[in-house]
Formats: structure tokens, sequence, C-alpha cells
């Protein structure tokens, strides 16, 4: 029995085309968001695949992604799942900044290890978030600013609990997400090492395919459209 996992980040979020750092910060869809998400729904639609279930985050862009999706696929009555664990990595003090801005002011290689670094930290927010959305989350859980690799840990056990028994079960899966985490699921699908995640990339509106035996060995991979 083979299932399939299809990964999708986000379309064009205000932050994307404003060049700001995001992370947990809230941010709507541009109209150009709105239209990678139905492309990427009826590029879905084509290729005739059911999904069981989808898995996407607490933030109303990729929320509002994965809605547009399953209407071109005519798909919105199968279960929806919302974890912070799915959530964008956490930027710390540096979400709405302009990332040119930082640059001038960091300088490009402080930069480049924030953004690119497995394990490199962003200046830490004074305190964690108290918005409703977290009310379920230990205070302790909730970053102040995270590295790809503190990203990676917390999504792990919702690969693990979430996703990884429906593949088994052979029940395809969707997980519309954003650029840090899928990174993160990219890595840990593909045993992909610390060094060359940095290479990695997944653009607004991409959608990655991967395919599993019952084991969950990945016997195919591939990017749609």
């Amino acid at each position: 029995m083979m299932a399939k996992l299809v990964i999708v980040r986000h379309g064009e979020s205000l932050a994307n085309q404003l060049n700001t750092y995001t992370g947990w910060s809230d941010v709507p869809l541009t109209d150009k968001g709105r239209l990678e998400a139905r492309q990427v729904g009826q590029q879905l639609q084509a290729t005739g695949i059911q999904f069981a279930q989808v898995h996407t985050s607490l933030l109303k862009r990729a929320i509002l992604t994965s809605y547009i999706i399953l209407e071109e696929m005519d798909q919105l009555a199968i279960p929806m799942t919302k974890s912070w664990r799915l959530n964008e990595r956490h930027y710390g003090a540096l979400r709405g900044l302009n990332k040119e801005t930082t640059r001038s002011v960091f300088g490009v290689a402080q930069v480049a290890r924030w953004r690119r670094s497995y394990t490199a930290i962003p200046p830490l927010l004074t305190q964690v978030s108290q918005e409703r959305r977290y009310r379920l989350v230990p205070l302790a859980s909730r970053p102040r600013g995270e590295s790809l690799a503190q990203a990676t840990q917390r999504l792990l056990p919702y690969w693990q609990d979430q996703i990884v028994p429906g593949l088994k079960q052979g029940r395809n899966q969707l997980v519309v997400a954003h650029g840090s985490t899928l990174r993160a699921l990219i890595k840990v699908i593909e045993q992909i090492s610390d060094q060359a995640i940095d290479g990695v990339e997944v653009a607004n509106g991409e959608a990655l395919c991967y395919q599993f035996d019952a084991t969950l060995q990945l016997i195919e991979k591939g990017r749609l459209g």
C-alpha cells in the first residue's frame, strides 16, 4: 500500500512582497498569493489525487492557502488539522524588519548566518506570544526566536504522531506550511545533512510530491508543475 505526501508553501504574503521577516507574525496573502494557491489547487486537481487529511499552521497565510487549494480540488470536506508546530520558524526580534535594512545594520555575513545556518539563533524577543491562538501551547514551548534546528525539533513530534501514521495506512496527506518549516520537513524526509540544508529552498506556491511504501521508505519525489 503506497501513499503520497504533498507539501506546499503558502502563496505570496504581504511580508514576502515587502521583503520583511515574518516568522509567527500573522500576515495576509496578496492577490498574487491567492492566485498561486489556486494554481497549485488546479495542478493537484489535474493529477486526480485524493487526500485523506490536510495539515497546516496557525497562521492565516497557510490556512487560506489550504482552503483555496482544497476548494479548487473540491475537497474542502476532508479533515484539517492546524498546529503551532507547523508555524514558520520564529525570527525573534527580526520580525517586521526589512531584510535589506538588517543587512545594512548587522552586516551581510551575520544576516546570512541567521537566515541560512542550521543552528544560528536570531536576536530574541523579550517575551513569548500571548495571542489567543497559542493558549493551548505551554509558555515554556513558545519561542522568543529560534534556529532552523530548533524549528525542526518542534516539528518532529507532529510529523511522527500526526502525519506518519496516515502515510503508513496508505492515506494521502497534504501539508501546507512555510518556507523554513518545509525545509525542516524536507531535511527529515530526505535525510539531508545540517550543512546541505542551506541550499534547499521552497518558493511561494511551490508543491513537492513524495511517494512512500508501507514501511515509509521514500520511493519517488518530484516537484508539481
